[in-house]
């Protein structure tokens, strides 16, 4: 399966995008956003791309976080991914992130919220940030074994 991964969108539409991710998204079974949308219209925008499964972020709207979970648990094959937006200083984000999903056997958390992307295996977990949207995003291929890459979203 082949996920595109975003996070920290902060527009106000697609058409605010940079469209090397709207056209990655037609090429994917899944689309994640781990939060910081800023608007409705962005996921209802996706919505009509694909399948979407989404957390709120901090700088979401009202109306956002009360349509969307704080953090999310998916399956992919035999695959539990954890989903979360992230919170604070960028510092040790990994250690933050991972106290959302107490006792949880997890083999990826996708967070956003830092603006800096991270594609990193600790402890047995992938942790993967895809970036600021205007500056990347991610691809995350789960098959035997989960593999992430982080695609630059400048043309």
């Amino acid at each position: 399966m082949k996920i595109a991964v975003l996070s920290d969108t902060h527009v106000t539409s697609l058409d605010d995008m940079p469209r090397k991710i709207i056209d990655y998204l037609s090429t994917v079974d899944l689309i994640v956003h781990a939060g910081d949308f800023i608007t409705l219209n962005v996921l209802e925008g996706l919505n009509k791309l694909g399948k979407v499964k989404a957390v709120h972020g901090n700088m979401d709207s009202n109306e956002l976080r009360n349509s969307l979970p704080e953090k999310e648990i998916i399956e992919v094959g035999s695959k539990r991914i954890g989903i979360t937006h992230g919170w604070g200083a960028p510092r040790e984000m990994e250690s933050k992130v991972k106290t959302m999903f107490p006792d949880e056997k997890l083999d990826a958390i996708i967070f956003g919220h830092s603006h800096f992307s991270q594609n990193e295996v600790i402890d047995d977990i992938l942790f993967f940030n895809p970036g600021k949207a205007s500056q990347s995003f991610g691809i995350l291929t789960v098959e035997e074994d989960i593999k992430g890459e982080i695609i630059s979203s400048k043309p």
